[in-house]
């Protein structure tokens, strides 16, 4: 029988993954439970597994320009030794990875083997995760990026713009950084799917399809709340100046997904709409 472990299992997608995981043998393991940066922890909480889902990271982007070794400890160095257990042991890795690995200049979905090219310390230390983790278990390893995540499991934009809909009168959002809002939920179900299909490895892109800015996500979430999405004015990121580099342009292409002979995830809309009717975001 294949045995799972999620290892950051209390965030948003580790949250969603142990749901799109239920009826089979899994072990979902916190922060608290499991420090990834520990060696000799690692190596026990895989003995046994068959599968890892690393969905353990360090994602205050800001904070790592100021403190990039505390990001690299989590982001790098503990996916390497999961990805040094799971090669011990037989074990085939998730690693969820981000479009920060990319520097955001494209005018064109970024292809899954686009070279990396991060501009901001959170997007170095995710780039280094992926390269450890291919030299230690590079035949039995996924690596999965993903962007924009929104869901029930934790903090998120589209749980910000909701809270804030309840405060202000308008709200003013980034129009010129456009990306791929995605649902954990529809995340985790699409890795479910890939480690079903027995594809052994790969570098794949795990975000809804389509494309949107700021403006247009939040503009969604205020119609599918029911509230006017004219409350929601655009303004430009120069407005909003913060420590670590916005990738402009973070659309990423889904060609690995149809080459592998899997459909892609749907549209981030539809998502959006299927995330509000489940009470994701909210009371349905």
């Amino acid at each position: 029988m294949t045995r799972y472990l999620i290892t950051g299992a209390a965030g948003m997608l580790g949250t969603d993954l142990q749901a799109a995981l239920e009826g089979r043998e899994v072990t979902a393991l916190t922060r608290a439970d499991l420090d990834v940066t520990d060696p000799a922890a690692v190596e026990a909480a895989v003995e046994g597994h068959s599968v890892i889902l690393n969905a353990s990271a360090y994602t205050r982007v800001d904070d790592a320009e100021t403190d990039e070794p505390a990001a690299a400890l989590v982001n790098a160095t503990a996916a390497g030794l999961l990805a040094t257990a799971a090669a011990r042991h037989g074990a085939t890795l998730v690693q969820y990875s981000t479009d920060y690995v990319f520097d955001g200049t494209a005018a064109e979905p970024y292809d899954e083997h686009h070279d990396l090219a991060p501009v901001s310390a959170y997007g170095r230390t995710k780039a280094d995760g992926e390269r450890l983790v291919g030299e230690a278990n590079g035949e039995r390893s996924h690596v999965i990026r993903t962007a924009w995540l929104y869901g029930a499991g934790g903090g998120n934009f589209a749980k910000t713009m909701l809270k804030l809909a309840a405060e202000r009168d308008t709200l003013t959002v980034v129009a010129d950084q456009v990306g791929q809002p995605t649902w954990t939920a529809d995340l985790a179900a699409q890795t479910v799917r890939l480690l079903d299909s027995g594809i052994p490895n790969g570098i794949w892109h795990g975000t809804n399809a389509g494309r949107a800015s700021w403006f247009d996500f939040a503009r969604a979430i205020f119609e599918e709340a029911g509230l006017d999405p004219e409350r929601v004015t655009a303004t430009d990121s120069s407005q909003f100046v913060r420590p670590a580099p916005r990738p402009a342009y973070s659309v990423l292409g889904h060609n690995a997904w149809t080459a592998a002979g899997l459909t892609p995830m749907r549209d981030w809309r539809d998502a959006l709409g299927a995330a509000f009717a489940s009470g994701a975001l909210g009371a349905s």
